[in-house]
C-alpha cells in the first residue's frame, strides 16, 4: 500500500513523534454510524409520543453515549421516569436496528489493514455502549484489532484517561508510544489526558477548525496519513 500524504495541520513544533500504537474512536473515525442512529433515536422518539429530530440536531447529541443522547433527543420538558423509558427503548430496539446503514469511512479498512501489516498495536475506545462496539467492529472492520472498549462499568466515558490507559496498557505499550485517533475535541481531551499523540479526522463528525481549537497535535484529511506517523 502506498502512502498518500494529504493536507494537514500540526499544532506543535516540528515533525509529530513516531507512534507504534494506535487507538481509535469508533463513530465518526472509523465509522460513519450516524444514519442508523438516526432511525433508531427517531423510531424511539415516535414511539415514545415525541416529536422526531433532524439528522443535524441528533448529530449534535452523540459521542458521550446512549444516555447523553436521549436526554438530549427528548422535549427539554420531558420527566426524568419518560427519558429513562426512552433509554430503554432504544437499547431494546438496537438490535432490531442495528447497523445496517453504517460504512466504513472511505480508506480506513485499508490503512487500518495496512498499519497490522507493518506491525502496529492496534485498539478501538469508544463511548458507545460496549455490546454495539464488539458488534459493529466484528461487522465492519473483523480481525484488525488486539482491544477494543465501550463505555461499561469498567470503561468511563472520554475524556476520562482511564479507559484509555488501560486499552494501551492491554496493548503492551506505553502512552509516549501512542497516537489516539479521533473525531471530537472529546477525543482530543482523553488523548492529552493520556499522554498520548492527539491525531484528529476531519471526515468525521465535528468541524476540523474546532478540532484546532482544541490543540490537536495533527489534523488529517486522509486516513492513509497514519501509516507516516509509525516509527
Amino acid at each position: 500500500m502506498e502512502t498518500a500524504i494529504a493536507s494537514s495541520t500540526h499544532a506543535g513544533a516540528g515533525a509529530p513523534p513516531r507512534v507504534d500504537t494506535f487507538v481509535f474512536d469508533l463513530d465518526g473515525t472509523l465509522l460513519n454510524t450516524l444514519p442508523d442512529l438516526v432511525a433508531l433515536t427517531n423510531a424511539v422518539l415516535r414511539e415514545c409520543g415525541f416529536p422526531e429530530r433532524t439528522t443535524d440536531e441528533i448529530l449534535g447529541f452523540v459521542g458521550n453515549g446512549v444516555k447523553a443522547l436521549m436526554y438530549q433527543a427528548v422535549p427539554a420538558d420531558a420527566d426524568e421516569a419518560a427519558v429513562e423509558a426512552a433509554m430503554g427503548r432504544w437499547k431494546e430496539l438496537y438490535p432490531q436496528y442495528g447497523h445496517k446503514l453504517t460504512k466504513a469511512y472511505a480508506g480506513i479498512p485499508e490503512t487500518v489493514a495496512e498499519l497490522k501489516r507493518r506491525g502496529a498495536r492496534l485498539g478501538v475506545l469508544s463511548n458507545k455502549f460496549d455490546a454495539g462496539v464488539q458488534d459493529v467492529i466484528g461487522t465492519y472492520l473483523p480481525g484488525l484489532f488486539a482491544v477494543a472498549h465501550g463505555e461499561s462499568a469498567d470503561i468511563p466515558r472520554k475524556p476520562d484517561p482511564a479507559g484509555l490507559l488501560r486499552t494501551i496498557a492491554e496493548l503492551e505499550s506505553v502512552p509516549e508510544r501512542t497516537a489516539y485517533v479521533g473525531d471530537s475535541t472529546g477525543d482530543v481531551a482523553v488523548a492529552r489526558n493520556a499522554g498520548t499523540l492527539a491525531v484528529a479526522v476531519s471526515w468525521g463528525y465535528h468541524a476540523a477548525e474546532r478540532l484546532r481549537e482544541a490543540s490537536a497535535d495533527l489534523v488529517i484529511d486522509d486516513p492513509r496519513m497514519l501509516v507516516d506517523l509509525m516509527g
